[in-house]
């Protein structure tokens, strides 16, 4: 069976493309897209999962995202916690979810779109929206909104604007970019590697020098801001990394397990941990940089010099930092190698041959196939959503004017629930009832002392006792038990 016809599929370069023809190839693209990630993200719209360290955002409280500004330089996010306003989960992670299809479909217009064949784009839409590490970073939607809004944008702008205007309008975003999430720059750069119309060595050297430039720009502008705020030059990496930062070249080498690790996990994700498929991928990669070096061998120098430059930025900081890089933030290789095998599938479509059909295939089947792991994916987090809102509907019943707090003896991380959810950190417990019904939460477990000093301060005042939850057995598994006066 074919899936994507063998005729009509490749219409020929147009000499030109008029703003209102890519206009309405992105509104087609964007609403492909939308429709396909509001199908795969469906389990998780309306009661959208958490990682803890999202819920200031979602909360606006800007004194518990403080330190990532010294850790991390994240302060257009900090800047985002000011805002005053304070919308439903929901709502911020269908607003993230519209602007990354946004981003998808821009992305596939300004690859695709001098094709002029809405196949091609739809399907670069498609395969980019399956990422894997996207998938994983969408659970801090709070806090990643602005700086995902600002990449949409320049993506959006990359298939309206000259050539000469995007890269000069290129070190203001890789900036504001790098304040929310470093890795945002290198898709920055995708955009204007895909725009380049006359390619040659020496453009791409000055592009890629406007690039590192950039790049260091944003890191020295973020050192200095950090030295005028805390005083300090540079970034503090919290302890929770347990970084072991080289001192030179001996302390490098020390550190390549790191990045042995880093890739070894990124693999495993990218493949949603069968290895085989991880391997399919590096040779569908390898197969259609071999189209491209055949048919457009500048492109496919201008891709590569892209994906590789951003590889390249993250493992000298794994043997820098002596740190492992989460998988979430190579999200920018997914897209590289989406754009490079689709720009090959498109090029082996212009004669109606078995190649063609098949790459067409191919590249339908892995879209379609990484779209319903993300479905599955939203849906591994129903365990802990679910046993924290029953939990909550107990606790709004039992206390609906909020009056006690909630004490939570045991080990949160002990939870059936939340080792389904891969939990980071108790603390999500904590957040998730604020969330759901604003009670206070202390986890015992971490702070024993706190708990008896409320328990023994509410009796000596006279006050009703706090409500109590535990972490007890029930049929082989971990659940939470209550909530239920203290005594």
């Amino acid at each position: 069976m074919t899936f994507a016809p063998a005729d009509a599929v490749y219409i020929a370069p147009r000499s030109s493309q008029s703003k209102p023809d890519e206009t309405q190839q992105l509104l087609r693209a964007f609403w492909v897209s939308l429709l396909a990630i509001f199908v795969a993200s469906a389990p998780n719209l309306i009661d959208p999962f958490i990682r803890h360290d999202d819920y200031p955002a979602l909360f606006g409280e800007p004194q518990f995202f403080w330190g990532k500004t010294l850790q991390e330089g994240r302060w257009l996010n900090y800047l985002w916690h000011l805002r005053g306003i304070v919308t439903p989960a929901w709502l911020n992670f269908a607003a993230y979810q519209i602007l990354w299809a946004l981003l998808a479909a821009a992305l596939a217009v300004a690859a695709m779109g001098r094709e002029g064949h809405p196949w091609f784009i739809a399907a670069l839409a498609l395969f980019i929206l399956g990422s894997a590490p996207a998938t994983l970073i969408s659970l801090w939607f709070s806090t990643l909104l602005p700086g995902l809004a600002i990449v949409a944008l320049y993506a959006v702008l990359g298939c309206w604007l000259s050539q000469r205007s995007l890269r000069a309008l290129l070190p203001l975003f890789v900036i504001i970019s790098f304040w929310a999430y470093p890795t945002y720059a290198f898709i920055l750069l995708a955009v204007c590697l895909m725009r380049t119309k006359d390619r040659s060595v020496v453009d791409l050297l000055r592009l890629m020098l406007l690039f590192i430039g950039s790049f260091a720009a944003a890191v020295l502008l973020t050192y200095t801001i950090n030295w005028y705020v805390h005083g300090i030059f540079g970034v503090l990496l919290a302890d929770w990394r347990e970084a072991t930062p080289a001192s030179g070249l001996s302390g490098m080498i020390a550190n390549l397990p790191d990045v042995l690790e880093t890739f070894r996990l990124l693999l495993a994700i990218n493949s949603y941990n069968f290895l085989p498929a991880g391997y399919f991928h590096i040779g569908l990669l390898i197969v259609a940089t071999g189209v491209m070096i055949k048919h457009a061998p500048k492109e496919a120098l201008y891709l590569h010099a892209g994906l590789w430059a951003g590889v390249a930025l993250m493992v000298l900081q794994s043997l820098k930092l002596g740190v492992v890089v989460p998988p979430r933030a190579f999200s920018f290789i997914w897209i590289y190698y989406a754009v490079i095998v689709v720009r090959a599938t498109a090029m082996l479509s212009k004669n109606h041959n078995l190649a063609g059909r098949l790459m067409r295939n191919c590249t339908l089947l892995i879209a379609l196939s990484y779209l319903l792991q993300t479905f599955f994916q939203y849906t591994a987090y129903h365990p802990w959503q679910t046993e924290t809102r029953l939990f909550a509907e107990k606790l709004r019943r039992l206390d609906p004017a909020i009056e006690r707090p909630v004490l939570v003896y045991g080990d949160v991380m002990a939870l059936d629930s939340a080792k389904a959810v891969s939990l980071q950190r108790d603390l999500g417990l904590t957040f998730r009832i604020q969330q759901l019904t604003g009670h206070k939460v202390v986890l015992c477990h971490s702070a024993p002392k706190a708990c008896t000093d409320i328990e023994q301060t509410r009796k000596d005042e006279g006050l009703p006792p706090a409500w109590v939850t535990t972490v007890e057995d029930d049929k082989d598994e971990k659940r939470l038990n209550g909530p239920f006066p203290a005594g």
